[in-house]
């Protein structure tokens, strides 16, 4: 299963569902993780751990 089926399987639950109130979640979710990944190794670092 790839993460691409993945993504669009959740997108199908939340427009058949109509749990609109589950994006803003999933998105703060995924964009903490992606500047997590971000931070484990660059310049990027001291800026990110400022804003926690």
């Amino acid at each position: 299963m790839s993460k691409l089926s993945i993504l669009s399987e959740l997108w199908e639950y939340l427009k058949a569902r109509k749990k609109w109130w589950l994006a803003p979640i999933i998105f703060f979710l995924l964009l903490i993780g992606i500047m997590l990944i971000l931070a484990e190794g660059s310049a990027v670092a001291p800026f990110i751990y400022t804003l926690f």
